[in-house]
Protein backbone atom coordinates (compact mmCIF):
# COMPACT_ATOMS: atom_id res chain seq x y z
CA UNK A 1 0.00 0.00 0.00
CA UNK A 2 2.76 2.34 0.87
CA UNK A 3 4.56 1.48 -2.68
CA UNK A 4 1.04 2.69 -4.08
CA UNK A 5 0.74 5.57 -2.15
CA UNK A 6 4.29 6.98 -3.84
CA UNK A 7 3.56 5.49 -7.06
CA UNK A 8 0.19 7.88 -7.04
CA UNK A 9 2.00 10.90 -5.89
CA UNK A 10 4.54 10.23 -8.01
CA UNK A 11 2.36 10.42 -11.31
CA UNK A 12 0.21 13.02 -9.83
CA UNK A 13 3.48 15.47 -9.41
CA UNK A 14 4.31 14.66 -13.20
CA UNK A 15 0.73 15.58 -14.75
CA UNK A 16 1.44 19.16 -12.52
CA UNK A 17 4.27 19.35 -14.07
CA UNK A 18 3.30 19.04 -17.22
CA UNK A 19 0.16 21.05 -16.88
CA UNK A 20 2.44 23.71 -15.93
CA UNK A 21 4.57 23.66 -18.86
CA UNK A 22 1.61 23.67 -21.20
CA UNK A 23 0.12 26.50 -19.60
CA UNK A 24 3.17 28.66 -19.73
CA UNK A 25 4.23 27.36 -23.27
CA UNK A 26 0.63 28.69 -24.59
CA UNK A 27 1.19 31.98 -22.37
CA UNK A 28 4.30 32.53 -24.15
CA UNK A 29 3.25 31.94 -27.52
CA UNK A 30 0.25 33.97 -27.26
CA UNK A 31 2.43 36.80 -25.47
CA UNK A 32 5.19 36.49 -28.84
CA UNK A 33 2.30 36.35 -30.94
CA UNK A 34 0.70 39.29 -30.33
CA UNK A 35 3.57 41.86 -31.28
CA UNK A 36 2.06 44.73 -33.02
CA UNK A 37 -0.96 46.60 -33.90
CA UNK A 38 -1.45 48.56 -37.36
CA UNK A 39 -2.49 52.14 -36.78
CA UNK A 40 -3.44 54.39 -39.71
CA UNK A 41 -5.28 57.59 -39.92
CA UNK A 42 -8.53 58.56 -37.57
CA UNK A 43 -9.90 61.24 -39.76
CA UNK A 44 -10.38 60.54 -43.32
CA UNK A 45 -7.65 61.24 -45.98
CA UNK A 46 -8.30 63.98 -48.38
CA UNK A 47 -6.70 64.16 -52.39
CA UNK A 48 -7.00 66.09 -55.59
CA UNK A 49 -8.06 64.55 -58.63
CA UNK A 50 -4.61 64.50 -60.80
CA UNK A 51 -2.37 64.93 -57.95
CA UNK A 52 -0.67 62.56 -55.91
CA UNK A 53 -1.83 61.25 -52.27
CA UNK A 54 -0.08 59.17 -49.78
CA UNK A 55 -2.06 56.91 -47.52
CA UNK A 56 -0.56 56.45 -43.90
CA UNK A 57 0.25 53.37 -42.12
CA UNK A 58 2.58 51.78 -39.74
CA UNK A 59 3.09 49.93 -37.13
CA UNK A 60 3.06 49.88 -33.09
CA UNK A 61 5.57 49.49 -31.58
CA UNK A 62 8.54 50.22 -34.14
CA UNK A 63 9.59 47.20 -35.57
CA UNK A 64 10.78 46.20 -38.94
CA UNK A 65 8.59 44.92 -42.01
CA UNK A 66 11.04 44.63 -44.25
CA UNK A 67 9.88 40.45 -44.29
CA UNK A 68 6.48 40.82 -43.30
CA UNK A 69 3.41 40.68 -46.04
CA UNK A 70 1.92 44.34 -46.55
CA UNK A 71 -1.49 44.14 -48.25
CA UNK A 72 -3.25 47.11 -49.61
CA UNK A 73 -6.78 46.07 -49.87
CA UNK A 74 -10.42 47.66 -50.53
CA UNK A 75 -13.42 45.06 -50.91
CA UNK A 76 -11.86 41.89 -51.78
CA UNK A 77 -8.79 40.40 -50.19
CA UNK A 78 -7.32 38.80 -53.33
CA UNK A 79 -7.51 41.68 -55.66
CA UNK A 80 -5.47 44.01 -53.87
CA UNK A 81 -4.06 47.62 -54.62
CA UNK A 82 -0.85 46.72 -54.36
CA UNK A 83 0.84 43.94 -52.34
CA UNK A 84 4.62 43.88 -50.86
CA UNK A 85 5.91 40.25 -50.22
CA UNK A 86 8.69 38.24 -49.73
CA UNK A 87 10.74 41.72 -50.08
CA UNK A 88 9.10 42.83 -53.40
CA UNK A 89 6.28 44.13 -54.99
CA UNK A 90 3.93 41.85 -56.36
CA UNK A 91 1.75 42.87 -59.26
CA UNK A 92 0.00 39.61 -60.53
CA UNK A 93 -3.68 39.77 -59.03
CA UNK A 94 -3.42 44.11 -58.53
CA UNK A 95 -6.61 45.45 -59.66
CA UNK A 96 -6.36 46.79 -62.80
CA UNK A 97 -7.23 50.94 -62.76
CA UNK A 98 -4.14 50.70 -60.29
CA UNK A 99 -1.35 49.36 -62.65
CA UNK A 100 1.49 51.19 -62.42
CA UNK A 101 -0.40 54.37 -60.28
CA UNK A 102 0.81 52.70 -56.72
CA UNK A 103 4.26 52.54 -54.79
CA UNK A 104 4.96 51.48 -51.30
CA UNK A 105 7.18 53.84 -49.62
CA UNK A 106 9.97 51.70 -48.31
CA UNK A 107 12.23 54.69 -46.82
CA UNK A 108 10.24 53.77 -43.34
CA UNK A 109 9.37 50.35 -43.61
CA UNK A 110 12.95 49.69 -41.02
CA UNK A 111 10.64 51.42 -38.71
CA UNK A 112 7.52 49.89 -39.27
CA UNK A 113 6.33 52.73 -42.11
CA UNK A 114 4.32 50.66 -44.84
CA UNK A 115 2.49 54.12 -46.23
CA UNK A 116 0.96 53.59 -49.98
CA UNK A 117 1.20 56.36 -52.69
CA UNK A 118 -1.38 56.64 -55.28
CA UNK A 119 -0.65 59.17 -57.72
CA UNK A 120 -2.68 60.75 -60.72
CA UNK A 121 -5.73 60.31 -58.43
CA UNK A 122 -9.31 59.53 -59.81
CA UNK A 123 -12.77 59.56 -58.46
CA UNK A 124 -13.00 55.99 -58.36
CA UNK A 125 -10.38 56.09 -55.97
CA UNK A 126 -12.87 57.42 -53.67
CA UNK A 127 -13.30 54.70 -50.72
CA UNK A 128 -12.77 52.46 -47.42
CA UNK A 129 -8.69 50.85 -47.31
CA UNK A 130 -7.38 48.46 -45.63
CA UNK A 131 -3.71 48.44 -44.33
CA UNK A 132 -2.95 44.29 -43.66
CA UNK A 133 0.24 43.38 -42.55
CA UNK A 134 1.11 39.52 -41.30
CA UNK A 135 3.84 38.19 -39.97
CA UNK A 136 3.94 34.63 -39.91
CA UNK A 137 0.68 33.61 -38.63
CA UNK A 138 0.10 36.45 -36.59
CA UNK A 139 -1.58 39.52 -38.90
CA UNK A 140 -3.65 42.97 -38.19
CA UNK A 141 -5.18 45.36 -40.13
CA UNK A 142 -5.68 49.16 -40.13
CA UNK A 143 -9.02 50.54 -41.84
CA UNK A 144 -9.23 54.22 -43.55
CA UNK A 145 -11.17 56.48 -46.14
CA UNK A 146 -10.13 58.21 -48.85
CA UNK A 147 -11.89 61.50 -49.89
CA UNK A 148 -11.78 62.82 -53.52
CA UNK A 149 -11.81 66.43 -55.01
CA UNK A 150 -11.74 68.07 -58.23
CA UNK A 151 -12.17 71.52 -58.29
CA UNK A 152 -13.19 73.04 -62.05
CA UNK A 153 -14.27 76.12 -63.64
CA UNK A 154 -16.55 78.68 -62.33
CA UNK A 155 -20.20 79.42 -62.85
CA UNK A 156 -20.94 80.90 -65.93
CA UNK A 157 -24.30 82.51 -66.50
CA UNK A 158 -26.10 82.92 -69.97
CA UNK A 159 -29.54 83.94 -71.36
CA UNK A 160 -30.89 81.14 -73.37
CA UNK A 161 -34.25 83.02 -73.99
CA UNK A 162 -37.65 84.15 -73.27
CA UNK A 163 -40.49 81.30 -70.97
CA UNK A 164 -42.88 81.51 -69.24
CA UNK A 165 -42.96 85.48 -69.55
CA UNK A 166 -39.79 86.03 -68.03
CA UNK A 167 -36.12 85.55 -69.21
CA UNK A 168 -34.73 81.90 -68.88
CA UNK A 169 -31.35 82.14 -66.90
CA UNK A 170 -28.83 79.52 -67.24
CA UNK A 171 -25.63 78.58 -64.73
CA UNK A 172 -23.26 75.96 -66.50
CA UNK A 173 -20.11 74.63 -64.71
CA UNK A 174 -17.49 71.67 -65.55
CA UNK A 175 -14.58 69.53 -64.39
CA UNK A 176 -16.05 69.16 -60.49
CA UNK A 177 -15.85 65.99 -57.77
CA UNK A 178 -18.04 65.38 -55.96
CA UNK A 179 -21.24 66.55 -57.28
CA UNK A 180 -21.68 70.27 -56.15
CA UNK A 181 -24.61 72.50 -54.99
CA UNK A 182 -25.82 74.67 -57.22
CA UNK A 183 -27.05 78.02 -55.69
CA UNK A 184 -29.29 80.98 -56.93
CA UNK A 185 -29.14 84.33 -55.32
CA UNK A 186 -31.26 87.69 -55.38
CA UNK A 187 -29.29 90.84 -54.54
CA UNK A 188 -29.75 90.52 -51.10
CA UNK A 189 -28.24 86.94 -50.77
CA UNK A 190 -31.21 85.12 -50.46
CA UNK A 191 -31.50 81.73 -51.95
CA UNK A 192 -33.82 81.48 -55.46
CA UNK A 193 -35.27 78.27 -56.27
CA UNK A 194 -34.13 76.59 -59.49
CA UNK A 195 -36.42 75.22 -62.13
CA UNK A 196 -34.49 72.86 -63.91
CA UNK A 197 -31.23 70.84 -63.53
CA UNK A 198 -28.90 68.76 -65.70
CA UNK A 199 -26.14 66.60 -64.70
CA UNK A 200 -23.58 64.51 -66.32
CA UNK A 201 -20.01 63.21 -66.03
CA UNK A 202 -16.81 63.83 -68.79
CA UNK A 203 -14.58 61.17 -69.32
CA UNK A 204 -12.68 61.68 -66.02
CA UNK A 205 -15.93 60.92 -63.62
CA UNK A 206 -16.05 64.52 -63.34
CA UNK A 207 -19.34 66.59 -63.32
CA UNK A 208 -20.65 68.94 -65.92
CA UNK A 209 -24.13 70.34 -64.68
CA UNK A 210 -26.62 72.51 -66.14
CA UNK A 211 -28.94 74.56 -63.78
CA UNK A 212 -31.55 77.70 -65.17
CA UNK A 213 -34.02 79.71 -62.97
CA UNK A 214 -36.89 81.45 -64.43
CA UNK A 215 -36.85 85.27 -64.10
CA UNK A 216 -39.87 87.57 -64.56
CA UNK A 217 -39.69 91.62 -64.23
CA UNK A 218 -41.18 92.09 -60.58
CA UNK A 219 -39.03 89.81 -59.00
CA UNK A 220 -35.03 90.39 -57.88
CA UNK A 221 -33.24 91.23 -61.35
CA UNK A 222 -29.81 91.83 -60.08
CA UNK A 223 -28.74 87.55 -59.32
CA UNK A 224 -25.64 85.75 -59.11
CA UNK A 225 -24.64 81.68 -59.39
CA UNK A 226 -22.58 79.92 -56.86
CA UNK A 227 -21.30 76.21 -56.39
CA UNK A 228 -21.07 74.49 -53.14
CA UNK A 229 -19.46 71.47 -51.96
CA UNK A 230 -20.83 70.87 -48.92
CA UNK A 231 -18.12 67.84 -48.84
CA UNK A 232 -15.37 69.53 -48.45
CA UNK A 233 -17.18 73.13 -47.13
CA UNK A 234 -16.13 74.98 -50.44
CA UNK A 235 -18.16 77.53 -51.88
CA UNK A 236 -16.84 79.24 -55.36
CA UNK A 237 -16.82 82.80 -55.84
CA UNK A 238 -20.40 83.26 -57.48
CA UNK A 239 -21.01 85.13 -61.26
CA UNK A 240 -23.16 88.16 -61.27
CA UNK A 241 -25.77 88.91 -63.90
CA UNK A 242 -27.88 92.11 -63.63
CA UNK A 243 -30.76 92.04 -66.52
CA UNK A 244 -32.47 95.44 -67.63
CA UNK A 245 -35.83 96.30 -67.68
CA UNK A 246 -36.03 96.91 -71.26
CA UNK A 247 -35.01 92.65 -71.67
CA UNK A 248 -38.67 92.10 -70.46
CA UNK A 249 -41.36 91.43 -73.24
CA UNK A 250 -44.32 93.96 -72.68
CA UNK A 251 -47.98 94.33 -73.85
CA UNK A 252 -48.53 97.36 -75.96
CA UNK A 253 -51.37 99.39 -74.79
CA UNK A 254 -51.62 100.82 -78.50
CA UNK A 255 -51.89 98.09 -80.68
CA UNK A 256 -53.39 100.36 -83.37
CA UNK A 257 -50.85 102.61 -83.47
CA UNK A 258 -48.00 100.15 -83.19
CA UNK A 259 -49.48 99.11 -86.25
CA UNK A 260 -49.68 101.83 -88.42
CA UNK A 261 -46.27 102.90 -86.88
CA UNK A 262 -45.21 99.29 -88.05
CA UNK A 263 -46.33 99.76 -91.74
CA UNK A 264 -44.53 103.00 -92.17
CA UNK A 265 -41.39 101.84 -90.79
CA UNK A 266 -41.64 98.67 -92.72
CA UNK A 267 -41.13 100.43 -96.12
CA UNK A 268 -38.50 103.38 -94.53
CA UNK A 269 -36.30 99.90 -93.53
CA UNK A 270 -36.96 98.39 -96.79
CA UNK A 271 -35.48 101.26 -98.45
CA UNK A 272 -32.63 101.63 -96.55
CA UNK A 273 -31.99 97.86 -96.54
CA UNK A 274 -31.70 98.33 -100.42
CA UNK A 275 -29.07 101.20 -99.91
CA UNK A 276 -27.36 98.72 -97.01
CA UNK A 277 -27.21 96.14 -99.33
CA UNK A 278 -25.62 98.22 -102.51
CA UNK A 279 -22.86 99.72 -99.86
CA UNK A 280 -22.33 96.22 -98.24
CA UNK A 281 -21.18 94.34 -101.65
CA UNK A 282 -18.63 96.71 -101.79
CA UNK A 283 -17.71 96.12 -97.31
CA UNK A 284 -17.76 92.66 -98.36
CA UNK A 285 -14.92 92.91 -100.97
CA UNK A 286 -12.91 95.25 -98.90
CA UNK A 287 -13.22 93.31 -95.92
CA UNK A 288 -12.04 90.07 -98.17
CA UNK A 289 -9.47 92.16 -98.99
CA UNK A 290 -8.38 92.67 -95.82
CA UNK A 291 -8.22 89.42 -94.71
CA UNK A 292 -6.29 88.23 -97.77
CA UNK A 293 -3.39 91.13 -96.89
CA UNK A 294 -3.25 89.40 -93.17
CA UNK A 295 -2.80 86.50 -94.47
CA UNK A 296 0.18 86.98 -96.87
CA UNK A 297 1.39 89.71 -94.54
CA UNK A 298 1.56 86.54 -91.61
CA UNK A 299 3.67 84.73 -94.13
CA UNK A 300 6.36 87.26 -93.59
CA UNK A 301 6.58 86.54 -89.78
CA UNK A 302 6.24 82.42 -89.69
CA UNK A 303 8.51 81.02 -86.83
CA UNK A 304 10.01 77.83 -85.67
CA UNK A 305 7.64 76.36 -83.07
CA UNK A 306 8.80 73.36 -81.05
CA UNK A 307 7.00 71.88 -77.72
CA UNK A 308 8.75 71.96 -74.27
CA UNK A 309 8.78 68.34 -72.44
CA UNK A 310 8.96 69.72 -69.64
CA UNK A 311 5.86 71.33 -69.83
CA UNK A 312 3.99 68.53 -70.86
CA UNK A 313 1.34 66.64 -68.88
CA UNK A 314 2.27 63.16 -68.89
CA UNK A 315 -0.45 61.84 -70.81
CA UNK A 316 0.83 63.54 -73.67
CA UNK A 317 3.70 61.80 -75.92
CA UNK A 318 5.95 64.08 -77.83
CA UNK A 319 8.02 63.41 -81.20
CA UNK A 320 11.70 63.48 -80.95
CA UNK A 321 11.93 66.98 -82.79
CA UNK A 322 8.96 68.32 -80.58
CA UNK A 323 7.19 68.36 -83.48
CA UNK A 324 4.25 66.49 -82.60
CA UNK A 325 2.16 65.52 -79.78
CA UNK A 326 -0.55 62.92 -79.51
CA UNK A 327 -2.54 61.10 -76.47
CA UNK A 328 -0.29 58.08 -75.14
CA UNK A 329 -1.81 54.79 -74.56
CA UNK A 330 -0.38 54.79 -70.33
CA UNK A 331 0.27 57.27 -68.16
CA UNK A 332 4.21 58.25 -67.82
CA UNK A 333 6.14 58.48 -65.05
CA UNK A 334 7.94 62.20 -65.96
CA UNK A 335 9.21 64.39 -62.74
CA UNK A 336 6.10 66.43 -61.62
CA UNK A 337 8.35 69.71 -62.04
CA UNK A 338 6.66 73.40 -61.30
CA UNK A 339 5.90 73.84 -65.32
CA UNK A 340 4.66 70.90 -66.04
CA UNK A 341 0.61 70.66 -66.40
CA UNK A 342 -0.62 67.76 -64.17
CA UNK A 343 -4.49 68.25 -64.46
CA UNK A 344 -5.46 69.46 -68.04
CA UNK A 345 -3.55 67.57 -71.21
CA UNK A 346 -1.69 70.54 -72.49
CA UNK A 347 1.58 71.40 -73.69
CA UNK A 348 3.47 74.88 -74.41
CA UNK A 349 6.00 75.36 -77.10
CA UNK A 350 9.57 76.22 -76.31
CA UNK A 351 9.29 79.52 -77.62
CA UNK A 352 7.84 82.91 -75.77
CA UNK A 353 7.35 86.25 -77.52
CA UNK A 354 6.90 89.42 -76.11
CA UNK A 355 6.82 91.63 -79.14
CA UNK A 356 6.08 91.87 -82.84
CA UNK A 357 4.06 89.51 -85.18
CA UNK A 358 4.55 85.67 -84.73
CA UNK A 359 3.00 83.14 -86.48
CA UNK A 360 2.60 79.21 -86.66
CA UNK A 361 0.61 76.46 -88.22
CA UNK A 362 -0.85 73.37 -86.66
CA UNK A 363 -1.96 70.16 -88.28
CA UNK A 364 -4.94 68.31 -86.49
CA UNK A 365 -5.12 64.44 -86.61
CA UNK A 366 -6.27 61.44 -85.56
CA UNK A 367 -10.12 62.38 -84.23
CA UNK A 368 -11.09 62.96 -80.86
CA UNK A 369 -11.08 66.55 -78.80
CA UNK A 370 -8.26 69.42 -79.38
CA UNK A 371 -7.63 73.04 -78.60
CA UNK A 372 -5.12 75.14 -80.58
CA UNK A 373 -3.81 78.96 -79.34
CA UNK A 374 -1.85 80.60 -77.02
CA UNK A 375 -1.22 81.46 -73.00
CA UNK A 376 0.58 83.67 -71.19
CA UNK A 377 3.68 81.68 -69.80
CA UNK A 378 2.62 82.50 -66.23
CA UNK A 379 -0.92 80.28 -66.84
CA UNK A 380 -1.59 78.27 -63.97
CA UNK A 381 0.07 74.42 -64.28
CA UNK A 382 -1.05 72.72 -61.49
CA UNK A 383 -4.92 71.60 -61.06
CA UNK A 384 -7.87 72.48 -63.12
CA UNK A 385 -7.84 75.53 -65.16
CA UNK A 386 -10.09 78.32 -66.97
CA UNK A 387 -9.71 77.19 -70.97
CA UNK A 388 -10.50 81.17 -71.39
CA UNK A 389 -8.99 84.11 -71.25
CA UNK A 390 -9.67 84.65 -67.80
CA UNK A 391 -7.58 81.62 -67.17
CA UNK A 392 -4.63 83.26 -69.45
CA UNK A 393 -5.66 80.97 -72.02
CA UNK A 394 -6.72 82.49 -76.18
CA UNK A 395 -8.28 79.28 -78.45
CA UNK A 396 -10.06 77.69 -80.78
CA UNK A 397 -11.66 74.04 -80.15
CA UNK A 398 -12.72 71.39 -81.45
CA UNK A 399 -15.32 69.29 -79.12
CA UNK A 400 -15.89 66.22 -80.62
CA UNK A 401 -18.40 64.89 -78.05
CA UNK A 402 -20.65 67.76 -78.94
CA UNK A 403 -19.54 67.99 -82.73
CA UNK A 404 -18.97 71.42 -82.01
CA UNK A 405 -16.37 73.96 -82.95
CA UNK A 406 -15.68 76.99 -80.60
CA UNK A 407 -13.79 80.01 -79.79
CA UNK A 408 -12.71 79.55 -76.04
CA UNK A 409 -14.34 83.07 -75.04
CA UNK A 410 -16.51 83.54 -71.91
CA UNK A 411 -18.72 82.40 -72.80
CA UNK A 412 -17.35 80.42 -75.32
CA UNK A 413 -18.03 81.54 -79.11
CA UNK A 414 -20.22 78.60 -81.39
CA UNK A 415 -18.24 78.75 -84.83
CA UNK A 416 -19.52 77.13 -87.97
CA UNK A 417 -19.05 73.30 -88.50
CA UNK A 418 -17.72 73.40 -91.66
CA UNK A 419 -15.13 76.10 -90.44
CA UNK A 420 -13.02 73.40 -88.42
CA UNK A 421 -10.27 73.04 -90.71
CA UNK A 422 -7.33 70.03 -90.97
CA UNK A 423 -4.55 72.94 -90.68
CA UNK A 424 -4.97 75.95 -88.60
CA UNK A 425 -2.42 79.34 -89.11
CA UNK A 426 -2.15 81.00 -85.64
CA UNK A 427 -0.92 84.68 -85.91
CA UNK A 428 -0.42 86.59 -82.50
CA UNK A 429 0.49 90.22 -82.51
CA UNK A 430 2.47 91.13 -79.22
CA UNK A 431 1.88 94.62 -80.03
CA UNK A 432 -1.39 94.95 -80.66
CA UNK A 433 -2.46 92.43 -77.62
CA UNK A 434 -4.41 90.12 -80.28
CA UNK A 435 -4.34 86.61 -81.95
CA UNK A 436 -6.24 85.54 -85.23
CA UNK A 437 -6.76 82.06 -86.28
CA UNK A 438 -6.78 80.92 -90.28
CA UNK A 439 -7.65 78.08 -92.35
CA UNK A 440 -4.54 77.74 -94.05
CA UNK A 441 -6.51 75.56 -96.18
CA UNK A 442 -8.63 77.96 -97.95
CA UNK A 443 -6.65 80.93 -96.34
CA UNK A 444 -9.97 82.10 -94.53
CA UNK A 445 -10.14 83.71 -91.16
CA UNK A 446 -11.61 81.64 -88.57
CA UNK A 447 -11.70 83.83 -85.20
CA UNK A 448 -9.81 87.08 -83.79
CA UNK A 449 -9.55 87.87 -80.14
CA UNK A 450 -10.07 91.66 -80.72
CA UNK A 451 -7.27 94.39 -79.72
CA UNK A 452 -5.98 94.68 -76.16
CA UNK A 453 -7.41 90.93 -75.22
CA UNK A 454 -4.08 89.35 -74.69
CA UNK A 455 -1.97 91.26 -71.70
CA UNK A 456 1.74 92.53 -72.36
CA UNK A 457 3.70 89.64 -70.99
CA UNK A 458 5.47 86.70 -72.31
CA UNK A 459 3.00 84.82 -74.47
CA UNK A 460 3.91 81.12 -75.68
CA UNK A 461 2.32 78.35 -78.22
CA UNK A 462 0.00 76.04 -76.74
CA UNK A 463 -2.04 72.99 -77.03
CA UNK A 464 -4.90 70.85 -75.64
CA UNK A 465 -5.44 66.98 -76.17
CA UNK A 466 -8.97 66.27 -74.68
CA UNK A 467 -9.06 62.58 -76.11
CA UNK A 468 -7.14 59.17 -76.54
CA UNK A 469 -6.31 59.36 -80.34
CA UNK A 470 -5.92 63.10 -80.76
CA UNK A 471 -2.82 64.32 -83.20
CA UNK A 472 -1.60 68.01 -83.14
CA UNK A 473 1.68 68.64 -85.35
CA UNK A 474 3.36 72.04 -86.03
CA UNK A 475 4.47 72.18 -89.59
CA UNK A 476 7.71 73.10 -90.71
Amino acid sequence: MKGLSICHSSRASSSLLDFIIFFMTFYIHNLESARFTVIGPDQPVTAIVGEDTVLLCHLSPKMSAENMEVRWFRSEFTWFVHLYQHGKDEYEQQMPEYHERTELLKAGIMDGNVALRIVNVRPSDEGEYRCFVQDGVFHEEAVLELMVEASGSAPQISVEGYQDGGIRMVCQLAGWYPEPEVLWRDRSGQLLSSSTKTKSKDGRGLFEIKSSIIITENSNQNLSCSIRNSYFSLEKEPSTFYISDFFFPRMSPWPVVCSVTLVILLVFISLTLFLFKLRGKHLDTISKLQVDLEWRRSLSNAVNVTLDPDTAHPDLVLSEGGKCVRWGDTWQRLSNNPERFNYWECVLGCEGFTSGRHCWEVEVGGGGCWAVGVARESVRRKGGISLSPEGGIWAVEWDWWKDQFRALTSPVTPLPVSRAPSRIQVCLDCDRGQVTFIDAGDEASIFTFPPGSIPGERIRPWLWLGSLGSQLRLCP
